[in-house]
């Protein structure tokens, strides 16, 4: 069921919407490879979808405000960038 809610717009001015529940999502990891050697995987995680009553794209479809964050971890670091104490602890 939508529930009426004021949310920031793009432009930091607030805007009346509706939160509409979102039913499935399917996030998956983005890669991006940098030059240096490293390697980050991105992946959003979307909290709400709220949709802008008279607001529209170019294209005549509605305005919606994603709420997400972001998870972010290095996959690879290039070597030279890499701390040289692991804090892991070598067996006699």
């Amino acid at each position: 069921m939508e529930r009426r809610v004021r949310v920031q717009g793009p432009d930091g001015k607030p805007l009346d919407g509706y939160d509409i529940p979102i039913i499935e999502s399917t996030e998956r990891w983005t890669e991006i490879k940098l030059e240096d050697g490293s390697v980050l995987r991105v992946k959003p995680s979307i909290l709400s979808a709220i949709r802008i009553p008279g607001q529209h794209d170019p294209d005549g479809n509605p305005m919606y405000i994603l709420k997400a964050t972001n998870a972010m971890i290095v996959a690879e670091a290039a070597e030279k960038y890499k701390r040289g104490d692991t804090g892991s602890t070598k067996a006699n």
